[in-house]
């Protein structure tokens, strides 16, 4: 009876279901940690026993995109469930590197007119909330109260100290307080990434007896390289700088994730909650020290190691413990499966660029969740088609990869397989008429910055 009824959700025609039946959802996303910096992604060094265990208890995704290589267009990606270009969120809204070309400052954020994931599922009768890392814009209008969201802990900009900061902190701005609800700001004791998964932890348990969708939006392990010492201490030894110091942010950032699982469990919530977690986007391995391996690239770039995440999603008897799905997905996808198991329909959602995912993830369902993906910052784009990989730069030809042959992308087939380069530069000037012009864009020197970046990780991984 309760596969007929998950079936029927996931159809979105059983709108009539009760509250009780309502699955909740628990959505924990980590920022800028290494594609290989995980225990559940192969990792010796970094440990991570809570995370490893949600992976056993479900589905580990092993070809996860974003949808963009920086976080600020990726998370309004996830948010929305469309490709952020299609409403002008191409580049990282970050005051005081921008370009005087667009919008600056406070004025960047997640369009008004944006429907959110915390949207559609408040309608659906969920009580929503985020902690930590909001990076959708600093003015009143974009605050996360205003956007869907009931509760909100957590601070406004894209990076802030692990630590309390005040107007006497370096580099003091703004959006960097710690804010409960709106415009309440009040420093935490804790550090954060714990402080967060407390607060998380606090709202599951008022929330326990009516459905709730939760986005837990860790900054761990994004700079400043800040960890607790007591985890500093639990890092092999044979690490040493920044490396070391990323290890114990990763164990601070396991421990609060199984803060937050343990309440799902300890509560009894485990068979009526969907738990999914991700990265925002690829590891920045030249400020952070995190590994992408086996991936190329990094952060910022449209290499796999820039664009390619770890993802699992667990749901205690309705998706197979153990598993492992191999096609293409995307973070696209998650707005879509949250609406369609939480009763809602997508018929009348056609704008999205996402899918329901857990159709595909049904025995015996053959059927590639996504034929093509693409991404796009300025002049720089990829596409993904079938097995093919173009990716276009302002400053080289461009290059073709066999992805599922060649997943550290070191082939370029670009002069065997003319013919696929032109069909795919057609497919992705094709998408890119869809697009908004860019509502803000960084400086240009920035651009050549990226190209360097990217030059820099290639020597290294030829080194190794």
């Amino acid at each position: 009876m309760q596969s007929l009824c998950l079936l029927a959700v996931v159809c979105g025609v059983c709108h009539s279901i009760s509250a009780q039946q309502k699955p909740n959802i628990v959505f924990i996303l980590s920022d800028d940690a290494g594609y290989a910096d995980f225990g559940f992604q192969g990792s010796k060094d970094f440990k991570t026993p809570n995370l490893d265990a949600l992976a056993k208890s479900g589905v580990k995704f092993t070809q996860a995109y974003v949808s963009a290589a920086v976080c600020g267009p990726s998370r309004a990606g996830m948010l929305t469930g469309r490709y952020q270009q299609k409403f002008g969120f191409e580049e990282n809204n970050v005051p005081g590197y921008m370009s005087h070309s667009g919008l600056t400052g406070d004025e960047m954020g997640l369009p008004t007119d944006q429907i959110t994931v915390a949207d559609y599922l408040k309608g659906l009768g969920y009580t929503t909330a985020i902690f930590g890392k909001w990076h959708m814009g600093n003015a009143d209008r974009y605050h996360p109260t205003k956007r869907g969201f009931d509760t909100f802990y957590g601070f406004r900009g894209g990076a802030r100290s692990y630590y309390e900061v005040d107007k006497d902190s370096p580099k003091f701005e703004a959006d960097k307080q710690l804010e409960q609800g709106f415009a309440n700001y009040q420093e935490s004791e804790l550090y954060l990434t714990d402080a967060l998964a407390n607060e998380t932890a606090s709202f599951i348990e008022k929330n326990k007896n009516h459905p709730f969708f939760v986005y837990l939006s860790f900054n761990a392990v994004h700079t400043p390289m800040e960890a607790r010492e007591d985890d500093l201490k639990k890092v092999p030894q044979h690490l040493t700088g920044k490396r070391k110091t990323l290890a114990a942010m990763t164990i601070g950032l396991d421990r609060a994730c199984g803060v937050v699982l343990d309440k799902i469990k300890n509560l009894g919530l485990e068979k009526n909650t969907l738990i999914v977690f991700a990265n925002d986007n690829g590891g920045p391995s030249d400020s952070n020290k995190s590994c992408n391996d086996p991936l190329s690239g990094t952060k910022a770039n449209h290499l796999e190691g820039g664009i390619r995440i770890p993802f699992l999603m667990s749901w205690k008897g309705q998706l197979k413990k153990k598993s492992v799905y191999t096609k293409p997905v995307s973070t696209l996808d998650l707005l879509p499966t949250f609406v369609s198991i939480a009763g809602g329909t997508l018929d009348d959602k056609k704008h999205l660029d996402g899918v329901n995912l857990i159709p595909y993830l049904a025995k015996n369902n053959r059927d590639t969740p996504h034929e093509t993906l693409y991404w796009k910052k300025e002049s720089r784009a990829a596409i993904r088609h079938n097995e093919y990989k173009l990716i276009r730069f302002p400053d080289r030809p461009a290059e073709l990869y066999n992805i599922e042959k060649d997943i550290s992308e070191v082939n370029d087939l670009a002069s065997e397989q003319p013919d696929t380069v032109k069909e795919l530069y057609k497919k992705l000037f094709d998408w890119e008429l869809t697009l908004e012009r860019p509502l803000w864009q960084l400086k240009r020197l920035y651009e050549g910055k990226a190209a360097v970046r990217m030059d820099n990780n290639r020597k290294e991984k030829i080194k190794k």
